[in-house]
């Protein structure tokens, strides 16, 4: 296996410049050339994918894979289901409103058939909900989220549902009525809460995450989470426990000293995947598989955000099965598999 090297900055940042590399053809002609959808730059999954995508593409002569970060995770799921694309990031929850023709997918009749034919390549924790705010800002609660600037997401999206959710479960407030909630995209939204133009950032991502560890370097800053009162509240414990989501920690430290937080931040977690069509080739998906795992393991020193990554958790809240290339690369790699993970 060739060995793989990111400079720090692609790393960092794991943005346009990390997917656009992705996207370039090699010198060497691949044998097939791959689709791989994922949201915007700024988030986890383009982080995680394009990483994939980069690792695939330096050390599988046979297969060059394009990252394309734009359109809505509802398009890229139908696309793969349909064999338009190879590959695309989806999630316990959003699968779960496919198979069950709900929310996004009810006008389309289609939905629970094309379910069927998706598979998982492999899970990776999207990561917990960051809600960010300078120190400075005197903001130490969310409830002082009132008459606020708030980036919940780009609108439309699952984090912007979960997180107007979230606040209004936990603090009574409505997004565009009692603060206003920004509308921009992923990238957009990092940029302005970098130049002071957000009260309020949320992100799901692991931690930590290179866009807010670049901001903890000259900035001290604080999380806000969930109060320990209202943990077990009907309406936390709903969005808590959809498919692929729950209560998680973001600890404290882990930004360094700039992080306020003194005590650990309970929050929202979430997992997603990488899902491709169950017509997909055996072959080609346990090359991906190993070599992926491969180079997470070779690029751990230099990228502690992979630390998340593990051959274990490529099955965690897993309800799409495994594509049997995936199943038998996580196989062999010792990872104990749930039945529901097998056809």
């Amino acid at each position: 296996m060739k060995s793989l090297t990111l400079n720090r900055r692609a790393v960092m940042l794991g943005t346009a410049a990390a997917a656009t590399a992705a996207a370039l053809p090699r010198a060497a002609m691949a044998t097939e050339l791959l689709r791989m959808s994922t949201l915007g730059p700024g988030t986890s999954p383009n982080l995680v994918m394009t990483t994939f995508a980069n690792i695939i593409n330096q050390d599988l002569d046979d297969y060059e894979i394009q990252i394309n970060a734009t359109g809505a995770a509802t398009r890229h799921v139908l696309e793969v289901a349909m064999g338009n694309t190879a590959f695309c990031m989806s999630s316990p929850a959003l699968h779960s409103l496919m198979a069950n023709q709900r929310a996004m997918f009810e006008p389309i009749d289609q939905a629970p058939e094309l379910a069927t034919r998706l598979r998982t390549v492999l899970n990776f924790p999207m990561g917990v909900y960051h809600i960010a705010v300078y120190e400075s800002s005197g903001i130490t609660s969310l409830d002082q989220a009132a008459g606020k600037r708030v980036f919940l997401g780009p609108p439309g999206g699952a984090a912007y549902a979960t997180m107007s959710r979230l606040f209004e479960a936990v603090t009574g407030l409505v997004a565009g009525t009692d603060y206003e909630a920004v509308q921009l995209g992923w990238d957009a939204a990092a940029a302005s809460f970098q130049d002071g133009n957000l009260d309020i950032y949320c992100n799901p991502t692991n931690a930590p995450s290179p866009v807010l560890t670049q901001i903890a370097v000259t900035n001290e800053i604080r999380f806000l989470g969930i109060p320990a009162d209202q943990l077990e509240t009907e309406a936390v414990q709903g969005l808590a426990n959809r498919p692929g989501f729950g209560l998680g920690t973001l600890p404290a430290g882990v930004y360094g000293d700039n992080q306020v937080n003194e005590e650990d931040t309970t929050t929202l977690r979430v997992t997603v995947g990488i899902v491709t069509n169950q017509d997909a080739d055996e072959e080609m998906i346990y090359q991906m598989t190993s070599t992926f795992f491969d180079g997470v393991t070779a690029m751990r020193d230099g990228a502690p955000w992979l630390a998340a990554i593990t051959p274990e958790g490529a099955v965690a809240d897993i309800n799409v099965p495994l594509h049997p290339g995936a199943l038998r690369a996580l196989e062999e790699l010792g990872v104990a598999i749930p039945d529901a993970a097998r056809m």
